[in-house]
């Protein structure tokens, strides 16, 4: 649950810039481009996973790594839904900034991994995140119930909240991994 944000972040808030950039008021006539948003997503994912690594060595924990992500993330979003007449170049900018606020992808995988035995910890590695990916598609439903009664920009809004409290609490459930000895087979 706590790459869940990342994934709503791309397969929503950016998917559907056109719509939102609607709802915020760009009067732009091409509107918003999900295409160019998606790829400075990206590019921030990129950038902000160096930085989430190198934050995890100096702070020598992926757990508090993972929650200044998660709360960065909370600003950026908070910071594109309420970009009222925002134009095309803000919105690369902004898709940049989120991206590198969800820029976690692989510290989460190194947590998920790092809870499980040599034996399996490869499986974990591939199977949580395509659960994330999976998540999606509640996200999605969920969403869409909510846009159909309080419209994108509170929907949004909600959403990235609900999301974000699951997340903190799913990492709160976690044990620390950074210094754990990873040489031990999982018993069935």
């Amino acid at each position: 649950m706590i790459g869940a944000p990342l994934w709503y972040v791309v397969g929503v808030l950016v998917t559907l810039s056109p719509e939102f950039g609607k709802a915020l008021g760009n009067v732009e006539p091409k509107g918003l481009n999900a295409g160019d948003g998606i790829l400075y997503t990206y590019i921030g994912i990129s950038v902000g996973g160096i930085f989430a690594g190198i934050l995890s060595q100096i702070t020598k924990s992926r757990k508090l790594t993972m929650m200044i992500f998660l709360l960065l993330s909370v600003v950026s979003v908070v910071l594109y839904l309420s970009a009222k007449g925002i134009t095309s170049h803000q919105f690369v900018w902004l898709c940049f900034f989120m991206g590198c606020c969800v820029g976690y992808w692989a510290t989460f995988v190194t947590i998920a991994a790092e809870q499980f035995g040599t034996n399996i910890r490869s499986t974990v590695a591939t199977t949580v995140p395509n659960f994330v990916r999976g998540s999606l598609i509640p996200i999605n439903l969920g969403f869409t119930a909510l846009a159909a009664h309080f419209g994108m920009i509170t929907s949004g809004y909600i959403m990235m909240g609900i999301l974000t409290v699951v997340a903190l609490f799913s990492l709160s459930q976690l044990k620390e991994t950074f210094h754990k000895d990873l040489d031990y087979v999982e018993v069935e």
